[in-house]
């Protein structure tokens, strides 16, 4: 045997066995337990495909407060519990800051915008939404004026049913859409104009659609595409829809950028790529706006229209909290307009609020993946896992809510009838991925409701029994009921 042979053998032995040394030590590294899955669908055929959180929490109580399912081709990760939660978005939040990949969303994002995005691009997209919506008056008068003022709009609105039976809630949807297309676009719609009715039916759409079976089919398995029924094509067609409007805007504003006068966030964004730097061409440019516009404009009007609306049906189903809250109102602000300064002097209002949200659950899951290899309380879950905390089980946490399934709103009261903040509740998420938009959203929720609720007394329409069923899907989305707005004077 020559000497070439010799160093050839030595180097095949070498490589197998690193190769066995390898397999040896991934199989000794443990992955979080769960049910067993079956090849090729792995856990779907368990689950509650209508209120996949209800599988999702009987797991958990099953397995503990990390547990992992297989939806489609590869392991997900669940975080059970608020504890658990926290001490892994927030203790352990380098390892946790990615968005997991999405054949579906991979086609339509392409990686750019800033909810479904991942490294440099995330970090540079949220640092100029974070500070160009402070500039744009997020948390500050300028935006609280607006709010009202739109606020008046929508109670002239619901005046002019007066007090008969509506169904139709579009002008709810309407007024929070123009807060946020005020700051990203300068613009108003009326709430019938035929070009917001638009926008908010084909984003409704696919809300519902990406919680379809056949979506999430081709999202695991996207070689079906062509196999598989119209549902997921017909959700690209709406996502290109409504790019086609942000691209069409955008064009029209660029004609009439002023550098030195930019009144939007569309405006500051068109001016960063006019900054000649290399970052204007790597991130400034106009896919990144697109999306980027098309995230805010989703997350800006979608969650906190539907709170609202489940708002006004909780007041429906307990009119004695209504009463409370009309009360306070009344003592607190009489008819004055509602103002973020006397949120401080209500906290049944504030305490009822917190509670809507927390009872409504809007969005149960979340959605995230490790950003490297993490070991947590002995597991070893490899970057790029999906990581899904349960924010359901946070929102429903005995040890922090005494009655969890019940709408409760002295959860958020001490015993002197003060407001009282408690660290489960996070609607908004918790961690690096927590939304960005939180203060915005809080500040309309308050001046929306106390709005509504010192003009108007919330009724079921005479005979009607309210359904408070959310309809199926990942998102706990209202069904359409009958809602009488009486006008209080």
């Amino acid at each position: 045997m020559d000497l070439a042979t010799i160093l050839l053998s030595v180097v095949v032995i070498l490589f197998l066995a690193n190769i066995f040394k390898k397999q040896r030590q991934e199989s000794n590294k443990k992955f979080p337990p769960g049910p067993k899955p079956l090849p090729i669908i792995g856990n779907f055929h368990m689950m509650d495909v209508g209120r996949p959180q209800k599988t999702f929490m009987q797991w958990g109580k099953e397995y503990g407060s990390i547990f992992s399912a297989k939806l489609g081709k590869s392991k997900s990760v669940f975080l059970y519990g608020y504890d658990t939660i926290k001490e892994v978005l927030v203790d352990h939040a380098e390892f946790i800051s990615d968005r997991p990949f999405s054949p579906v969303f991979s086609k339509t994002t392409k990686g750019y915008g800033i909810v479904l995005a991942n490294g440099e691009n995330w970090k540079v997209m949220r640092r100029f939404t974070i500070s160009t919506l402070r500039d744009y008056g997020m948390g500050k008068k300028t935006i609280e004026d607006k709010i009202t003022e739109e606020a008046e709009c929508l109670v002239q609105k619901l005046r002019s049913y007066e007090g008969k039976p509506f169904s139709n809630v579009s002008c709810i949807t309407a007024a929070v859409a123009n807060i946020i297309v005020a700051i990203l676009l300068s613009k108003r719609f009326e709430y019938d104009d035929p070009t917001i009715l638009r926008l908010m039916d084909t984003l409704a759409e696919n809300v519902k659609l990406q919680s379809s079976p056949w979506v999430l089919l081709y999202d695991s398995y996207p070689f079906l595409g062509k196999l598989l029924p119209g549902p997921h094509k017909t959700f690209f067609k709406n996502i290109e829809k409504f790019y086609d409007f942000i691209r069409a805007t955008f064009t029209e504003q660029k004609k009439e950028l002023d550098i030195n006068d930019q009144r939007n966030l569309v405006d500051t964004f068109l001016a960063k790529q006019q900054e000649g730097k290399l970052e204007s061409s790597q991130y400034y440019h106009n896919e990144n706006l697109t999306v980027l516009v098309s995230d805010l404009f989703g997350a800006g009007m979608e969650t906190t229209s539907t709170t609202l609306i489940w708002a006004i049906l909780l007041m429906m189903k307990y009119p004695e909290i209504q009463q409370k809250v009309q009360s306070e109102i009344e003592q607190v602000m009489g008819s004055a307009q509602p103002q973020m300064e006397h949120r401080k002097q209500m906290p049944y209002t504030d305490a009822v609020i917190h509670e809507i949200q927390r009872f409504v659950d809007l969005v149960p899951i979340g959605l995230l993946a490790t950003s490297q290899d993490f070991t947590y309380k002995s597991y070893f879950i490899p970057k790029g896992t999906s990581v899904m905390p349960l924010l359901h089980s946070a929102l429903r946490d005995k040890k922090y809510f005494e009655k969890p399934d019940e709408f409760y709103p002295e959860h958020f009261l001490d015993s002197d009838g003060h407001f009282r903040r408690i660290e489960a509740f996070i609607p908004f998420s918790i961690g690096k991925r927590n939304c960005a938009g939180e203060t915005l959203a809080k500040m309309e929720l308050f001046l929306f409701f106390t709005s509504l609720l010192q003009n108007f007394t919330f009724r079921p329409a005479p005979g009607a029994e309210l359904d408070l069923t959310p309809e199926t899907g990942f998102t706990n989305s209202p069904k359409s009921n009958e809602i009488c707005a009486v006008p209080r004077r």
